[in-house]
């Protein structure tokens, strides 16, 4: 009997380390194949984060090397909170912000449209993503030519209905941040749409039969059924969004440089002005901290909002 017990015990230690060993090579396997992954992550992402928060302490200007790298501790964030362009900047990103729930607005209307009540809807599609798979230095250049003060297309249209003197768009610093927010609303409705209606698609087709069986009509479909069910898509779109707009740079580059005085300066656009033109790094890397900052918190205030609003 105890024999019989103690091969039993050893066989039973035996199994559970034949487990463990298999655990241990499926877990080295699991890290093996992950690490290009983490690898990448921490050199390209983790590794330049950490290295701008260390420099945001410090004034540096790289062509100096190390040796002219000197620490002023919070200066950097003292001197910005008194740095009348990276004020304006902020401010132009938060005003900047107001072109996210236009094109999601416009974004659902159209994939509800599309899904529900339009033919060759593949077309459409394509027709409304390909702006936002397109160079943005072609779009930049469509719409510097349509907004063109003199003889564009669009102030020659409203010439013709009656606008006598119809705005310079972005040579004029009262409407050149709306000229880009109009054309970030017009690259961002493919994409959009897109979302919108793999979510459309995924609602079940009951709860519209159970309703036209009730007798509801197609506002009581739309803000009972509809919209409710698209909450988590919104809320995805929206985070994405709203952090899109703090990183806008390259329709900036391409357009404006900021101008004119100023009134399309960007964080991002005034960040690399300052860290690759005038070569204050430490000062620039401070800006990108702030900006790091902003976006944590408007991302952390979401995630507390969407339990009022998101159902899942």
């Amino acid at each position: 009997m105890t024999t019989n017990s103690t091969s039993l015990q050893a066989s039973s230690a035996a199994t559970r380390k034949r487990r463990s060993s298999l655990q241990k090579g499926e877990t080295l396997a699991g890290f093996l194949f992950v690490s290009p992954m983490l690898i990448g992550v921490f050199i390209l992402v983790l590794l330049p984060i950490i290295a701008t928060l260390i420099l945001s302490f410090a004034d540096w200007n790289f062509v100096a090397g190390w040796n002219g790298l000197k620490w002023v501790g919070f200066s950097n964030f003292t001197k910005l909170m008194h740095d009348t362009t990276f004020i304006k900047s902020v401010t132009n990103n938060f005003i900047f912000l107001l072109a996210v729930p236009v094109y999601l607005f416009i974004s659902m209307v159209l994939a509800i449209i599309i899904d529900k009540h339009v033919y060759l809807k593949g077309y459409f599609k394509v027709a409304y993503f390909m702006p936002y798979i397109s160079s943005i230095v072609a779009v930049a250049v469509v719409w510097q030519v349509l907004f063109q003060p003199s003889y564009g297309p669009i102030n020659e249209m409203l010439k013709s209905i009656g606008f006598a003197n119809p705005p310079k768009w972005i040579a004029d610093p009262n409407y050149a941040l709306i000229s880009i927010m109009m054309i970030t609303v017009w690259i961002s409705i493919g994409f959009n749409m897109i979302i919108y209606i793999a979510g459309l698609q995924s609602i079940p087709k009951d709860l519209y039969e159970a309703a036209d069986i009730d007798g509801a009509n197609s506002w009581v479909k739309f803000s009972k059924i509809t919209l409710p069910l698209l909450s988590p898509t919104t809320f995805f779109l929206l985070v994405t969004g709203i952090i899109s707009t703090f990183k806008v740079f390259d329709i900036i580059a391409v357009l404006t440089q900021g101008g004119p005085v100023g009134s399309t300066t960007m964080i991002v656009w005034y960040l690399y002005d300052t860290a690759f033109v005038n070569l204050k790094i430490g000062y620039a890397s401070s800006m990108a901290a702030v900006l790091f900052l902003i976006v944590i918190i408007i991302t952390f205030a979401q995630w507390i909002a969407q339990k009022k609003w998101v159902n899942y």
